[in-house]
């Protein structure tokens, strides 16, 4: 099977992934490979109307068509991951277009009332409608359990949220947004509800702010903003729940984007080297440029299989799924940005030109770092799952 340059295919040959998965990433590669015009397309959009451009590319060409509660239940997260992937290699703001939308989906699937589903879910398989997932606050970013917006319960069952989050993806495109928020039933995460907040609901403010890599991003603001008893998503005090879930599985994809990333610098990094000649030579003949490749090529397997098990434990319904989702998530972005920066390295002063590959993504590689949970977070989280009883075994 041919398959483009943005998946490995012995990794794709490996269990982890189904003759399906094989298949859906044959496709999505060819897909990314012909739709180069809309890639160089967006590039020239803003950063808003780019976003809204490509949700409507993605949903017209069936890639958010898992997210319509009217299709057959679908869990696959190995899926997502290789739509990530591809996306990743081939634009840096497809991927962030599925994958905003796919987070922002994702708490309606599992957690969302039949009434709530109908409502929003076909809009946004089609790409017709935009969602986000509002959780950090200036105050309260990996740590879900200090969220400070408050929800405060009316006597005619409504609610009155109060306060702001921050760094909110989609934030100035979004037409419904995820909102955790606190609704008291207890201390830390035991007072946390989510809820369904259109973006024209009266009291709520949008403020755009600037990432380094240019995309919708926004600060929100609410002042007395009432929400009807059923914008509640789920049940009340269920917010930490429900932010918690969502994360632990899209840490996965996180990896699986970064995995992407890495692949395209790597790509071009060999292309150039190749290509270049320098000291009678190529710049591939140099044995310092060979080691630099033979490490990218070491932190690339490594990633890829990480990814790859971390979807499949998530798939198969692990209770320790959180934990390699974690160690995937860590590895594949800290390990991505060292290739992209090696790759940058090897192209020199080429690597730096404002607009070429290596430059876009040395920018975009950055922030997944952060998302989902920043890099220190989750290495405390992977050190608090270790087997103390396994460890005790051993020293006896």
């Amino acid at each position: 099977m041919e398959l483009t340059t943005s998946f490995d295919p012995e990794v794709l040959a490996l269990p982890f992934y189904e003759d399906s998965h094989r298949r859906l990433a044959e496709s999505a590669g060819a897909w990314c490979d012909s739709n180069r015009v809309l890639w160089e397309e967006i590039r020239t959009l803003d950063p808003d109307a780019a976003g809204r451009r490509l949700v409507r590319a993605l949903g017209a060409a069936g890639w958010l068509s898992e997210l319509d509660p009217r299709g057959a239940p679908v869990n696959d997260f190995r899926a997502v991951c290789l739509r990530r992937e591809a996306l990743a290699y081939a634009e840096d703001l497809a991927d962030f277009a599925f994958s905003i939308q796919a987070l922002a989906a994702t708490p309606l699937l599992r957690f969302g009332s039949e009434a709530q589903r109908r409502r929003y879910l076909p809009g946004m398989a089609a790409g017709t409608l935009i969602g986000a997932f509002a959780v950090s606050e200036k105050e309260a970013g990996s740590d879900v359990s200090s969220v400070g917006l408050e929800a405060a319960r009316a006597e005619d069952g409504s609610y009155l949220l109060n306060g702001r989050k921050a760094w909110i993806a989609n934030g100035t495109i979004a037409d419904v947004f995820v909102v955790i928020a606190r609704t008291g039933q207890g201390p830390g995460p035991l007072g946390l509800s989510a809820f369904l907040v259109p973006a024209d609901t009266p009291g709520l403010r949008v403020e755009r702010i600037d990432a380094i890599a240019p995309r919708s991003f926004a600060h929100l603001s609410f002042e007395e903003c009432r929400l009807p008893a059923d914008a509640l998503l789920g049940r009340p005090g269920k917010g930490f729940v429900i932010a918690v879930d969502l994360l632990e599985r899209f840490r996965t994809t996180v990896g699986a984007a970064a995995l992407g990333f890495a692949r395209r610098a790597f790509d071009t990094a060999l292309a150039h080297v190749l290509g270049r000649e320098a000291y009678g030579a190529t710049l591939f003949d140099l044995q310092l440029v060979k080691a630099s490749l033979a490490d990218m090529e070491v932190q690339l397997n490594a990633a890829a299989l990480l990814v790859a098990r971390a979807g499949w434990e998530t798939d198969r319904g692990s209770r320790r799924f959180a934990r390699h989702s974690n160690i995937a998530k860590v590895h594949a972005t800290e390990a991505a940005q060292g290739v992209v920066d090696a790759a940058v390295q090897l192209l020199g002063a080429a690597g730096i030109v404002q607009g070429g590959v290596t430059e876009r993504l040395y920018r975009q590689v950055r922030s997944l770092r952060i998302y989902e949970g920043t890099s220190e977070v989750l290495r405390m989280a992977i050190a608090g799952s270790l087997d103390m009883r396994r460890a005790a075994r051993a020293a006896a």
